[in-house]
């Protein structure tokens, strides 16, 4: 099997906020409705304290209390692939924001606008909703979230080269590609012999509220144990 995960170091993280402008770039979306945020906090007692970053995106859960929700309420518009990506049906979402109240993250975020690219009187064909990628051909009034960089992994499944995702720019999430502290890993966490499961191993990445039980696929190196 392959299941795809990501692991950030924390403790690496400075806060440079290059991963959100990247996704920005890459997946189009709109300010108020951001895929990738920086959150920021303080630890310590004065003098002697520290300024921490933890970028927040889809979890890609292996139990999604997002999907549960869509499909209590019979729209069924949140599936979960066999890699292990969760993705929203832009079709199929009726903006009900049922998975916005239940994700312990904090993560979908519902758009009731789609902002032009390049601001003018007529869509560039870059803008073209046609020439784009499913989950990229975006509408008001529905919810979005990170996508694992979809579109990016899709062609590697689809032209066979499975085994080069998270290794290559052209299969490898673009927020994951510039960091410029290697913060932030992805891959196979099936294979143990992959980057990123070696890295989880050997720094004791951990998953952030476990608790509800949604078993999230995006694991974190802490510091000091924090959360």
């Amino acid at each position: 099997m392959t299941k795809f995960v990501r692991v950030i170091d924390t403790e690496r993280c400075f806060g440079c906020r290059s991963c959100v402008a990247a996704c920005a770039v890459e997946n189009h979306f709109t300010p108020d409705a951001p895929w990738n945020v920086m959150m920021e906090y303080e630890t310590g007692t004065y003098p002697n304290v520290a300024r921490n970053f933890v970028t927040m995106n889809c979890q890609h859960c292996e139990e999604p209390p997002c999907k549960a929700a869509c499909d209590a309420a019979g729209f069924k518009a949140i599936s979960k692939n066999e890699f292990g990506v969760v993705l929203i049906d832009y079709e199929k979402c009726k903006g009900c924001k049922y998975c916005v109240a239940t994700c312990p993250y904090g993560v979908p975020q519902f758009n009731d606008k789609v902002a032009q690219l390049y601001p003018g009187k007529e869509k560039t064909a870059y803008e073209t909703v046609e020439k784009r990628h499913p989950t990229h051909a975006k509408r008001a009034n529905v919810v979005e979230k990170c996508t694992f960089c979809w579109h990016k992994l899709e062609k590697a499944v689809q032209s066979g080269q499975i085994g080069l995702i998270g290794k290559v720019p052209e299969f490898t999430p673009t927020c994951d590609l510039v960091c410029p502290v290697g913060a932030r890993i992805f891959g196979d966490i099936d294979d143990p012999n992959s980057t990123v499961s070696q890295y989880i191993a050997r720094k004791r990445a951990t998953q952030i509220k476990k608790e509800f039980g949604t078993k999230p696929q995006v694991y974190y190196v802490l510091k000091g144990g924090e959360y």
